[in-house]
């Protein structure tokens, strides 16, 4: 459950209306790097995390990512507010007028609605965070991009602030991808899905396990797969006891039913 607090992240306070620079900078609520698709990505991502550091962080990005939107769709209001038709038509804002008049729409600055294919949750740590840095990358990027266009020190304040916050959502994104891996064996910690295969090793529904990962007999008995999911073994050498790297289904349920648990 979520808390709303009747103030933006950072102030907003655009003095000087420009549809022009809202028909651009829109592209941040509804792109394809935009919040919308980043709130939408960390906070369905976090249901698979096995692991609380990683739900947390999940979890509070994507909280913070909604306070980023709102900034946005701030600046997109405020720089048309008041707008006439003949002003939006003389600055480029006509085709978003007439479908929307200044109404905020998730759009990229293309024109392209918002689509949820503009991010993944593929319920898998390793690969999930790898996405979220690169997501944080291209909305640096994009903001990047917006900066070099402004003019107007009253937009340029807060998109800066936007900027400053994807590196700290990147460096946090990093810390976390390094905790998951910690929690797995340096070896092998692209190998399967930790939050899917419990048993360290990918088996398909016919018994066979994944090529490259079938044991072998030797005198008479299995031998491990050539490296176990869960230890790392070689092929042959015997295995050594460890905690499953996969989530515990019961306390993992009981964390996303109590908030306090996660925040």
């Amino acid at each position: 459950m979520w808390a709303y607090e009747k103030k933006l992240q950072y102030p907003v306070r655009i003095s000087r209306p420009n549809p022009t620079l809202a028909s651009l900078i829109i592209s941040q609520v509804g792109g394809p790097d935009g919040e919308l698709a980043a709130s939408m990505r960390y906070l369905s991502q976090r249901y698979a995390m096995p692991y609380r550091e990683g739900m947390a962080t999940l979890t509070d990005i994507g909280t913070e990512e909604l306070a980023h939107l709102e900034m946005v769709s701030a600046i997109i209001y405020q720089l048309t507010r008041n707008l006439t038709p003949e002003e939006a038509q003389a600055q480029g804002f006509a085709p978003y007028y007439i479908d929307h008049t200044t109404g905020v729409w998730p759009q990229a600055a293309s024109g392209e609605p918002f689509t949820s294919n503009f991010f993944q949750s593929k319920g898998d740590p390793i690969t999930d965070l790898n996405e979220d840095l690169a997501a944080e990358q291209k909305a640096r990027t994009t903001y990047d991009n917006i900066l070099r266009l402004l003019d107007d020190p009253d937009v340029i304040d807060p998109i800066r602030f936007l900027r400053q916050r994807e590196l700290v959502h990147y460096q946090r994104f990093g810390e976390t991808l390094r905790i998951v891996q910690d929690k797995l064996n340096a070896r092998n910690f692209y190998a399967f899905n930790p939050a899917f295969d419990t048993a360290g090793e990918i088996q398909p529904r016919d018994g066979s396990r994944q090529a490259g990962e079938r044991g072998e007999a030797d005198e008479g008995s299995r031998r491990k797969a050539r490296y176990n999911g869960n230890t790392g073994e070689r092929l042959g050498e015997p295995a050594v006891e460890t905690e499953s790297a996969g989530p515990d289904l019961d306390d993992l349920d009981e964390m996303l039913c109590e908030p306090e648990e996660i925040g």
